[in-house]
This record gives C-alpha cells, structure tokens and sequence, in this order.
C-alpha cells in the first residue's frame, strides 16, 4: 500500500471527518425495515433429496429455454459449421440436436462457471466470455461464438463474481462495453470497469486517497445507525461500487455527491428488459461461511485455507440466498435478506456491491484480524496481496474506531442477520448463530463455483468451467493455475454424494502439471453413466501463455489497477487460449470448434441413445481424461 504513514496521518489527523447524513450513497446503502408484504414467506425448506427451485428461477428457466435457447442453439450451430468448412463434416446428430430436431428436450442443459483471482480473474474470465459471446464477430468466425447465448446458468465467485454481477445489471452489454464503458452513458448507466482508478488507492495523492476513504466508510454509517453491524466488507463494497455498479464513470469518479451504485440491488436486476425477456444467463454469486463451528478438519492441506469443506456454501441469486448443501437446504428471499422476523422485513441489504464484497472479501485470510492490528501483530507474509489487504485493514479500524464505534462483531468478514436462526439445528452448523459470517468464495479450496451448477434440481449436463485460480505452491510466485480447484470441488463432493455428482479429476495437481491439462482444454466425465448424474466438464484454465507468446495473462491477484493497452493485450491473449484447442506446434487445433461442440452435445446424444461417430469420436478421445 502506497505512502500508507502519510495517508494514515492523513486520515486520522488531518482531513475533516465527512457528515454521513450529508451522503446521498450513505442513505441509499442503508437497510429500509418496513412491515412484511401480506403473503410474503421468509424461509423455504428444499429438502434434501428432492430439491426444487425457487418459483423465479423455475419459470426463468423455462422461459429462457423455450423462448431464446432455440434461436441460440441454432446461431451457435452455424457458427461451427462456417468455421469448419472446408476441414471436416460434424456428425448428423450434433447438427439434428443443435438444430432442434429433437425438439426443446433435446437441447444442452449448459452452465458456465469463471473462477475467482482478483482482477486477473475478471479478465480472464470476460476474455474467454468474450470468445463465447455471438455478438463478437470474431468468435462466431472462430466457431465458438454463441456459446454464451446458450447457456442457462452463469455463475462466478471473487473476482469472478465482479465480472458476473456487473455483467448482469449493466443490462447484459457486450465484453468490450462492459470493461471499457459504452460509446455513450447516462447519468446512472454503466461506465465500465475503470481500471485506471485503483481499487483502495485510486489517486497518487495520499491526501486524496484518505479523503476518498474517509468518503466511503461514511457512506457505510447509515447502515450502521440502521441497526446493521458493518464491517470491512461494507468498505470493501463502496471501493468496489465505482468499478463494478451502474452510477460511475471516469468524469464523476470523485464526486461524493453522488451514490457510486448505493442503492442497486441485486433482486432488483429482475427489472431489467434483458432478465424479463430471458436474454441473459440466469446469474449465480457465491460465498463461503467462516463458521465458529465448522469442523476443522476437513479444512483442506493448503495455503491460505481457512474453511472447511463441508461449511454451508451460500449462493445468491436475485430470487434467494440460501443454500442446497443437505446440512441446510434453506433459503429466504434475497430482497428481504436481513429481515429480523416475519413481521418486520428488511430490504437494501442486498445491495449489488455488498454482494461483490461478501464474495470476494478475503482479509481474514490475510491476518489482519481485528485482535492482531491492534496489538501489533505481525502480518507474517510477505506477499504483496497480504501486505496490500492488511494495509487497508489497518486503516479501515483506524477509522472505524473514530467514525463507527462497532465492538460487537469480526470486522475482517462480511456478516448479514441469519435468516436460519433456528433451522436444522442437528446438522446446519450455525443454527445458533444471530449471524451469518461470509467471506471469499473461494476460500474452503473451491475458487471454481462449481457447487451452484451440481444442484440436481437445475439438471445442468454440461459444465463450461473458467479457471484463473493461482497455484498455491511455495516455490512459485507465477499465479498460473495448478487444477486446484477442480480437485477440492471433487473432495468436498464426497462429503455430499446423496446430493452432488462430480465427474472423477485427478487428485494430484502434480498429474495437471505433468499432462499439461491446464495449459490446454480439458473434458471431464466422457465416460460417466446415466446413473452417476454426473456433469460433463469443459475445463478450461489460464494455465500458460499460448502459441509462444509471451505471458500476459498471469498477473497478480493483488494487481488491482490496469491500463486500457494491458486489458487489451491480456483479452487478445485469452481469445487465443479459448480458441487454440489443443495446438499443433504454434497452431491451433483446426478441429477444435468441432470438438468443442461434440463435447457440449455429447449429454444430449446419450439421452438420445445415439453412439458417438466421425469427428465426435476422435475429439472425444483426444480432449477427454481417462
């Protein structure tokens, strides 16, 4: 953290204290309480083996696959076949399913799945959307464009929560408009990622950056006099707010008369013109429980991990927050998440930011808990990330301790009021608990948010998995992926095969590294029975630079400010990844939109009890682990 004596000085000594009631992004973050809507049901039980969805998410689903996954489907199809013209013929079946010969049964039940890793991972990840996407002419000549039209789900944590969530209530634009800003915005549009401010030090003035401090802990202050404890992750949200929320733009980045996206909801992306005609993924965020009970040894044997396996997984979507892990199966409403009873109903607390925080809050594993900044304990690490976070922690308590006097609870985790105080009290581990504390999706291990997409009830058969997830090895510092991930989701399904299936990966991230499986796609589960239930996964992860080039794509996850030629230098290089295949030399698999496309049917052939032939057989035998 940059100049951080003076910027401290600064903050506690030298700028005047803001007046939070003066801040409109102080009232707009604010919790509302209000008398429950008649009819309105803050728990719903799921069950543990027949699960269902929520009745928003079920006739999204059914309208998205009835009304825009045909045409989908279709666009998508034509883009293989013009991209393998003149190289070989795909198998009948893979055109009668994608053409809807089979009729809307016979469609891929798809998801995708970006992974998290900070800003790396939100590039990373909007690059190979990007090569998805049917509106970029360029991956519909590559043959993979239109994949994105097509999937159902889209689910992200961390880093990757920030490229899904902004995605989503900026109203579903194109990659390109989403991280650089439209041609053209209004007042409360989207104005893109803004990675020229950065994300905790936005100015090269420490003066200026403890003003913009002092700007967004007030704004967390109504919050506060709402009767809501606030934490780090409140802060965290505000800083996030101006990169990743609708209401900022680089000619308004500093003004503190405005929200900054106070205010905008998750529940309320059900408003926007592309989720009420279906046009986009119904979109997932995660987060996982630091629990007070959690049992501490099933914690996984690596660095940085704090949260056992089998903590619940929550994911929020704009319908619920709950989760399916069979210790819970609960879920209340995400507009009223927060309510203390079901008489008295909260609502704000979904704030879009807030969400981006909870999944992305990773300072407890930073050691700056609130006990060691204040007794001056060291932080113990000399990674820049850990540096980084725990310079911010020991502002953000500095100045919490003169502008919000909160003894009550951790300040180094995202917490909510539990709506399942009381709820399976023999298996739900914080049945007792008043609180709810979140923190990083990825910190149980799992930094691939698989979990969302293995729920039964959504009958997802094929999984298209972004991994930009770091290795954790200590003799490496070159934020390449290793596979574990992949691996946890694997182990942590074990702990839960009633209700997960998961297609076998290897257990060693020596055996990735040996076969090269993060440095080219993957495909898991080709051989799995109907019987298993088990996902077919396309794996793919930023595993090493391609075609020779030198890397782009391995950038710290602590990097947290980027100029517009590095985004686009780093996107070009993750096309080339999304669209090599597994490359000949310096060349790019000419087969690869093929195989790709036999591996998205290849769920929907088995039900149709049709073999794989032609193209399909051999792609399925060169991409897929045995």
């Amino acid at each position: 953290m940059k100049h951080l004596a003076l910027l401290l000085s600064a903050v506690l000594c030298c700028i005047p204290l803001p007046v939070a009631s003066q801040l409109a992004a102080s009232v707009a973050y604010a919790p509302v309480l209000t008398p429950c809507p008649s009819g309105v049901s803050l728990l719903r039980e799921v069950g543990t083996v027949d699960q269902s969805l929520s009745d928003g998410e079920h006739a999204y689903v059914a309208g998205r696959r009835s009304e825009v996954l045909p045409g989908a489907w279709g666009s998508y199809l034509a883009a293989v076949l013009k991209s393998m013209t003149g190289v070989t013929n795909l198998p009948e079946y893979v055109t009668d399913i994608l053409g809807g010969t089979y009729g809307e049964r016979g469609y891929p039940h798809f998801g995708i799945v970006t992974s998290g890793g900070g800003y790396r991972a939100a590039i990373f990840g909007a690059g190979v959307l990007n090569t998805l996407d049917g509106r970029n002419t360029t991956s519909v000549e590559a043959g993979t464009g239109g994949l994105l039209q097509a999937a159902t789900y889209l689910a992200g944590l961390s880093g990757g929560s920030w490229l899904v969530t902004s995605l989503a209530q900026a109203n579903f634009p194109t990659l390109p408009d989403l991280i650089f800003g439209p041609s053209a915005s209004g007042k409360d549009s989207f104005g893109g990622w803004l990675t020229q401010f950065d994300l905790l030090a936005p100015s090269d003035d420490p003066l200026v950056d403890g003003v913009y401090l002092l700007d967004v802990v007030a704004e967390i202050m109504g919050k506060h006099s709402a009767g809501f404890p606030v934490t780090i992750s409140d802060v965290w949200a505000r800083t996030l707010s101006r990169h990743f929320v609708n209401g900022t733009d680089a000619s308004n980045f500093w003004d503190d008369t405005l929200k900054h996206g106070a205010g905008l909801t998750l529940s309320s992306i059900a408003d926007l013109n592309t989720f009420a005609n279906y046009a986009q993924p119904f979109p997932i965020i995660i987060a996982d429980s630091l629990s007070p009970n959690g049992n501490e040894s099933n914690v996984l044997n690596e660095t940085d991990i704090d949260v056992p396996l089998t903590n619940p997984i929550y994911e929020i979507n704009v319908f619920e927050f709950g989760s399916f892990d069979p210790t819970l199966s609960a879920f209340t409403p995400t507009e009223y998440l927060g309510s203390p009873n079901d008489s008295l109903c909260a609502t704000n607390v979904d704030q879009l930011c807030f969400i981006e925080a909870m999944s992305s809050n990773a300072y407890n594993v930073y050691n700056t808990s609130v006990s060691s900044q204040r007794t001056g304990a060291p932080v113990g690490d000399a990674n820049l990330a850990y540096k980084a976070a725990a310079a911010v922690m020991e502002l953000v308590v500095e100045a919490f301790s003169q502008l919000i006097p909160e003894s009550k609870v951790e300040l180094d985790v995202a917490i909510v009021p539990n709506p399942f105080h009381g709820v399976a009290p023999s298996t739900y581990i914080d049945s007792n608990e008043t609180l709810l504390q979140l923190v990083d999706g990825g910190e149980d291990g799992e930094t691939v948010p698989f979990m969302p997409l293995l729920v039964k009830a959504r009958n997802v058969e094929v999984i298209f998995a972004i991994d930009v997830h770091r290795r954790q090895a200590a003799d490496t510092e070159d934020n390449w992926t290793a596979g574990l991930s992949i691996i946890a989701t694997q182990d942590r399904v074990a702990f839960f095969t009633d209700t997960y299936s998961f297609p076998p990966v290897p257990p060693l991230e020596s055996t990735f590294l040996e076969y090269n499986l993060t440095k080219r796609p993957t495909f898991f589960g080709c051989e799995s029975t109907v019987e298993s239930g088990e996902p077919l996964v396309i794996y793919l992860a930023n595993g090493g630079p391609p075609l020779g080039q030198p890397p782009l794509t391995n950038t710290s996850t602590a990097q947290f400010t980027y100029s517009a030629d590095e985004i686009d230098k780093m996107l070009s290089q993750t096309f080339d990844i999304a669209t090599q295949g597994i490359p000949e030399g310096l060349e790019k698999d000419p087969l690869w939109p093929a195989c790709l496309a036999c591996a998205v049917v290849d769920r929907s052939r088995r039900r149709e009890r049709i073999e794989r032939s032609g193209v399909c057989e051999s792609c399925m035998e060169r991409y897929c682990w045995s």
